[in-house]
């Protein structure tokens, strides 16, 4: 049944109006984004297969151009449009922590890096440098594949850190397997990182890892 057929007061696009976005369900908002649904299925029904098909949000986000095409009902336009809503969402959080929202607001900060780095399948690295205030001076992509004590480069992150003048940086690195736990490896790599940083006077505060929607900060397990 089309979403127009349903009583107003149940339609996501008039709840959200009058409760607010946080009162609706994945689906409900995916829905608001999709408008229309295709032939047997609302939107939200479509919403709610996409879900279900690319395992939640994140993995939607980060889903290829031809893996959303393959869905009947969407296309570039879509494609496009989901792309957008994510570069849109990133940027601002990017925004809030240049505004030194990196130790005042720690969950901004999971929040940035779960939108950078949930949907990958892939292993990446990041440094988030930051000046004397903990404000975001630059995230940078440092290297890419599986993580290793010899694969990551001390001296090109303490390069990086003094070309940006950083006095601090958080190291962060995702899971593709799903399970956010540090290995002894990710700990190596820290006290690796933070002694090579030290020389230089950059202050490693955190190193975040995140595994889809799930992270583990080291700092808050007393692992920095």
């Amino acid at each position: 049944m089309s979403i127009t057929h349903w009583p107003v007061e149940e339609r996501p696009r008039e709840r959200l109006l009058r409760a607010g976005a946080a009162a609706l369900s994945d689906a409900e908002l995916l829905a608001i984004f999709l408008r229309v649904g295709v032939k047997g299925q609302s939107a939200v029904d479509l919403a709610r297969h996409l879900i279900k098909h690319f395992g939640g949000l994140n993995r939607l986000f980060g889903a290829s151009r031809d893996e959303i095409a393959s869905i009947n009902g969407m296309g570039d336009a879509k494609y496009a449009q989901l792309q957008a809503v994510f570069e849109m969402t990133r940027r601002a959080l990017k925004e809030h922590l240049q505004d030194g929202a990196s130790l005042s607001s720690p969950q901004a900060v999971k929040d940035y890096l779960t939108l950078s780095l949930g949907p990958l399948q892939h292993e990446v690295f990041v440094v988030l440098f930051l000046d004397a205030r903990n404000r975001l001076l630059a995230a940078e992509e440092m290297f890419r594949g599986t993580l290793t004590q010899t694969s990551v480069y001390p001296r090109e992150v303490a390069k990086r850190a003094l070309t940006f003048n950083a006095a601090a940086a958080i190291l962060a690195h995702n899971h593709p397997s799903g399970n956010p736990e540090p290995s002894q490896a990710d700990r190596l790599l820290t006290r690796t990182l933070k002694e090579a940083l030290a020389l230089v006077d950059v202050q490693v505060l955190d190193h975040i890892i995140i595994a889809g929607r799930q992270t583990r900060s080291l700092a808050e397990h007393g692992l920095i």
